[in-house]
């Protein structure tokens, strides 16, 4: 490639899925209403999801985040994020007598859920995960005697059990769907009669945004993703880009943190973001890139995606008592209002 690129060859593949899957929707829905409902403050415990622009957006409308539950006012409202939290958080809250609204994601739901089952009938849980991730302690805080963490494939000659033949392997819904695998593959050669989950534990979305980086990634010189670096599901994309073929890989929560530099010789530009990631910081995205001569936008469609969860029980509940929509919308009205969707 010359190092000067003609600006007709200049183009940005914009991959499809990208952006909010259903969980994050929900959850910063649910942020938006209860301040609606119940005035500021709103305690939200965590950051309700892995996003900068999101979590500083809420807060300037009143959500105060914090990092424990004994942080919030006696009696005060709280929401958990949508990474989950373990049963010892609503003990917490009971105690305290807070009014406790969970948004956890129905997909992560489900991982805890399992966790219970695999555990009330003793097997080893190996969850595959990243430690520290909140999602991973709070389904880990399910059932914490069963369950032990594998960090990845490296993690695994680390791992002991009790009885080989019961054991089974839960992950962490963000996770790189070919590390997962691999991980698997090496616990499978440790433990023959290692047991699958129900159904996969990785998002459709997570899944979704890695396929459309894949198909993509040969043809670019350069990935942007957008997103923040806490974002585990984020960050795997950008992996995911250069591991593919994608020449340089770079995670931006804003187009203003874009290096021109990057854009040496660089004839393709992909563009994605992660699933706790407005659609807005995309749109930034592309006009800078539009003013320096990539206007040409094609889309890669990996999958379509039409789910939708509704709302938590008591922000549904509260709604209906005062006479408003509890539907999930994704329309321009969101954008008039100034909304984060």
């Amino acid at each position: 490639m010359t190092q000067t690129t003609d600006q007709a060859t200049k183009r940005v593949l914009l991959a499809a899925p990208r952006g909010y899957c259903a969980g994050v929707d929900r959850a910063v829905v649910t942020v938006e209403k209860a301040l609606e409902l119940y005035g500021p403050p709103v305690y939200v415990r965590k950051e309700i999801v892995h996003n900068k622009h999101v979590v500083t957006t809420l807060e300037k409308r009143g959500a105060i985040f914090v990092e424990e539950t004994d942080e919030v006012p006696e009696g005060a409202t709280v929401i958990f994020s949508a990474h989950g939290v373990a049963p010892v958080v609503h003990e917490e809250a009971k105690a305290l007598n807070l009014k406790t609204i969970d948004a956890t994601c129905p997909l992560v739901t489900k991982v805890h859920r399992e966790a219970v089952r695999f555990a009330s009938d003793d097997f080893d849980i190996l969850l595959i995960g990243h430690e520290g991730h909140e999602e991973v302690v709070g389904t880990s805080g399910e059932a914490p005697e069963h369950i032990t963490l594998v960090d990845g494939p490296d993690d695994v000659a680390n791992v002991t059990v009790r009885d080989p033949e019961k054991v089974v392997w839960l992950s962490q819904t963000t996770l790189s769907v070919d590390e997962t695998m691999e991980t698997v593959r090496r616990l499978r050669e440790r433990f023959p009669s290692l047991q699958d989950p129900p159904s996969d534990d990785i998002c459709y979305a997570t899944q979704n945004r890695q396929l459309a980086v894949k198909q993509m990634a040969p043809e670019c010189d350069l990935m942007i993703v957008v997103g923040s670096r806490n974002s585990s599901n984020s960050v795997r994309l950008v992996e995911v880009a250069i591991e593919h073929g994608s020449r340089a890989g770079h995670l931006v929560d804003y187009a203003d943190e874009i290096d021109e530099a990057w854009l040496e010789g660089v004839s393709t530009v992909g563009v994605t973001s992660g699933a706790s990631v407005p659609e807005l910081l995309v749109r930034d995205v592309l006009a800078y890139l539009g003013e320096r001569g990539y206007a040409d936008v094609l889309p890669v469609v990996a999958a379509e995606e039409s789910l939708l969860f509704s709302l938590p029980n008591e922000i549904r509940r509260d709604l209906k008592a005062r006479g408003l929509s509890d539907k999930m919308r994704h329309d321009g009205a969101f954008e008039e209002a100034g909304l984060l969707h």
